[in-house]
């Protein structure tokens, strides 16, 4: 059993299945990593819409993440939806004393379906607190403009506020290239550190995607805790998640889930 790679995923539940812990658990699931999970906020949703959304209390929260490192452990840890700033420093807090390590941070800030699912008052908060103990930060490009201040318009800009991010000290940023269209038929995702920048094209895929934010970070925490270096791991996530949604399909009536487990 100890030689079986674990992950934990710290998020909302999706009633719809399609993201969130639900997502986080079929990617775990389909690369091969023992999934746990911390539960922040449970939601209403479905493919159109999310309805309600009821944060759990911080002593709740605080147990499920004592109770997981206190036995199985996690050799990667993704975080996804956070509602407000006293959940992020209780996370934070958390995590920094069971000193958590390979934390991929997924700024999740408004849903597919366009509810808000992060206060603005805890922006702050993400920067401060989370941000700097993250391997790797996965914004798209709505979330992105906030962090960094500014919109983007051009690849040179995505680049632009990518290095901006990490002057909130995270290690790496991995900017998601899906929202900016400018008429291309590829998406162009970056990968940024200090030193280096690595852009990695993919054909575009014509569906709206539910959850594809979510895979791609606890991808990214799958291959971490499988042993892969940071690079490769984030190539191969974002390999991963395109095939996903290419191979997505409707189970409701609007944003197209994806399909976590297929035959490449």
């Amino acid at each position: 059993m100890s030689n079986i790679p674990k992950a934990l995923t710290i998020a909302g539940s999706d009633s719809g299945g399609g993201a969130g812990i639900q997502a986080d658990i079929k990617t775990f699931s389909a690369l091969g990593v023992y999934g746990c999970s911390v539960i922040t906020a449970i939601t209403a949703q479905n493919t159109r819409e999310v309805t309600t959304v009821h944060n759990v209390p911080l002593d709740v929260i605080t147990a499920q993440i004592d109770a997981v490192f206190s036995d199985i452990g996690a050799d990667a840890v993704k975080i996804g939806m956070l509602s407000n700033a006293d959940i992020i420093k209780t996370i934070a807090e958390s995590l920094r004393k069971h000193h958590a390590e390979n934390i991929i941070l997924d700024p999740v800030m408004i849903s597919a379906s366009g509810a808000r699912l992060l206060e603005e008052s805890a922006i702050d908060a993400l920067k401060k607190c989370l941000m700097p103990m993250a391997l790797a930060v996965t914004p798209n490009i709505p979330e992105a403009e906030v962090l960094a201040g500014f919109q983007i318009k051009t690849q040179r800009d995505v680049e632009r506020a990518g290095k901006k991010i990490l002057d909130f000290r995270c290690d790496s940023v991995v900017m998601k290239g899906g929202h900016l269209t400018n008429g291309m038929d590829i998406v162009i995702d970056i990968f940024l550190t200090k030193n280096k920048s690595i852009s990695i094209e993919n054909k575009r895929i014509n569906k709206e995607g539910h959850g594809t934010g979510c895979t791609l970070s606890s991808a990214i925490a799958s291959f971490l805790a499988r042993g892969l270096p940071l690079e490769d791991a984030v190539k191969r996530a974002i390999e991963y998640t395109h095939s996903a949604l290419e191979h997505g399909f409707r189970v409701g009536s609007m944003n197209y889930v994806l399909r976590h487990f297929f035959n490449k």
